[in-house]
């Protein structure tokens, strides 16, 4: 009988782990091209009512596949994601296959390189599938500020699929590819993966290279794998993580054996958990009832629950938007369609400018880039963005005196589970709050996962949704952190949950 961490416990052959089918195709029990036809097919029936993807790069991938094959048939080694269809948000550069950043100002695009997270995935034998959709430039938390078909939750394709990295939590969840890549900025990463019931790792900042990521925030942005069980992620993470010449914000770091690390257990850990963020006005009842089950799973894997303080934690949402838009306004200020992407053609330069910014951009960057533009004024940058960069600081040192206490934190990943579509879509600030509990990681800089912890119940007005438990770690705590996961999850059967759409189609 397979053990948890063997690469053969994949929930039964519709499900298969990226481990068990990188192992298959290293054994050539599987053939890396019949695994892209079965997930090709999945996607075909899954795409029409969930739009995962934004673009589908169907001759990349089956050349991919085929190369795999053949050098399996020559005796050539394979890397330790041989044959497995992963699918890129579309904020990562792919060469040959258009990046859009799920924006039209982008449009047509197709970039003459390879960001660093493709280049490594094919290194390790990924067959790339595609690109993910997403919230233009990543802002947003419901996957619906776009100006493509919005993405909806294989859970109820009424209910968002959360946000920026919706695209890839919903193929994930869908089936449609074994594994994908976002990106984190405030939660976006973690949230959908919380929303549509997957794993979602964001590692420390400068753990993964951002060369070759569409710059949303940079002192924010970081990118990691969503999976459906957390062995993948960490396999997934031993792929990407490690120093990067391009990225001079890359930590020259060791990398740990992240797979291994999973074995350990949670016995002796401490898990730290502050109170005082449960009381949260958007936090939902089922959303706390879900986490205190997930605290008595890590209690009965042999971790101590201890009280801590995080002072300031209240200021986070707001030191945090205004830090983002500050560094959004800076970073997008180059898309003005002179040397590629879409261009609005006018008499003058200036009314280029203005024409393909304006046609070019979506009504939520629009804000975010304005809101940026204010803080970052003469007149206004001591009273917001200095004043967030001191609470900042103060957020990081709040970390810090709660770690000397505890090894990782415990929170809930969102304050419910996913809302209708449109739902927020009039009401910003509600929006925002989906990021609560998400956004302190990104501040301080710390690695943090989302894992499953359960279904709310089912009533009339809403069927029954995936909830999500967060865990955080010091920088570079990341092996601590895949330790208490996959002891969670290994008291669990939540990661074995499939969307009914889903299960009924494979």
């Amino acid at each position: 009988m397979a053990q948890r961490g063997d690469p053969q416990d994949d929930a039964g052959a519709r499900w298969p782990t990226a481990r068990a089918i990188a192992a298959g195709v290293r054994d050539g029990s599987r053939r890396a091209t019949e695994v892209l036809q079965a997930f090709e097919a999945r996607a075909d029936a899954t795409e029409p009512a969930i739009h995962a993807y934004l673009l589908r790069a169907r001759d990349q991938a089956r050349a991919a596949a085929e190369a795999i094959d053949a050098a399996r048939e020559a005796g050539r080694p394979l890397g330790p994601l041989a044959g497995v269809p992963i699918g890129l948000k579309d904020i990562f550069v792919t060469e040959g296959i258009e990046t859009r950043c799920g924006s039209r100002i982008l449009e047509g695009w197709v970039p003459p390189y390879a960001g660093t997270h493709a280049r490594r995935l094919a290194e390790a034998g990924a067959v790339i599938t595609g690109k993910l959709a997403m919230d233009e430039f990543a802002m947003g938390s419901s996957s619906q500020s776009t100006p493509y078909p919005a993405v909806r939750n294989p859970w109820s394709p009424e209910h968002v699929p959360g946000g920026s990295s919706g695209g890839s939590a919903a193929a994930v969840a869908a089936g449609s590819c074994a594994a994908a890549l976002g990106s984190d900025t405030g939660g976006s990463i973690r949230q959908p993966a919380s929303l549509c019931g997957v794993v979602g790792l964001k590692p420390s900042y400068g753990r993964v290279s951002r060369h070759g990521m569409i710059a949303f925030a940079s002192s924010l942005d970081q990118a990691g794998p969503l999976t459906r069980d957390v062995r993948d992620a960490a396999v997934l993470l031993q792929v990407l993580a490690g120093p990067d010449p391009h990225d001079a914000t890359c930590l020259d770091a060791p990398v740990p054996d992240y797979l291994a690390a999973c074995e350990r257990g949670a016995q002796g850990l401490r898990v730290g958990v502050h109170r005082a963020a449960l009381d949260h006005e958007a936090l939902e009842p089922e959303v706390r009832e879900a986490f205190e089950r997930s605290l008595a799973v890590l209690a009965d894997a042999g971790a101590t629950l201890v009280d801590v303080e995080l002072p300031h934690a209240e200021h986070a949402v707001a030191t945090y938007y205004v830090l983002c838009t500050a560094e959004a306004a800076s970073n997008l200020a180059r898309y003005d369609g002179i040397r590629y992407g879409h261009r609005e053609a006018r008499p003058s330069l200036r009314q280029t400018y203005e024409a393909t910014r304006e046609r070019g951009f979506g009504a939520e960057v629009k804000r975010r880039v304005l809101l940026g533009t204010f803080v970052l004024r003469k007149e206004s940058y001591a009273a917001y963005y200095g004043q967030a960069q001191k609470v900042r600081s103060l957020i990081v040192r709040d970390y810090a005196q709660a770690f000397a206490r505890c090894d990782l934190l415990a929170s809930p990943t969102a304050p419910g589970p996913a809302f209708r579509r449109g739902e927020r879509d009039e009401d910003p600030l509600a929006m925002y709050l989906s990021d609560v509990f998400t956004v302190g990681a990104n501040l301080a800089g710390l690695a943090a996962i989302s894992i499953p912890a359960g279904l709310s119940h089912a009533t009339a007005e809403r069927p029954a949704l995936p909830i999500g438990v967060q865990l955080s770690a010091p920088v570079l705590g990341e092996p601590t952190l895949l330790a208490a996961a996959a002891a969670h999850e290994d008291r669990s059967e939540h990661h074995r949950r499939r969307p009914p759409t889903a299960e009924a189609i494979a």
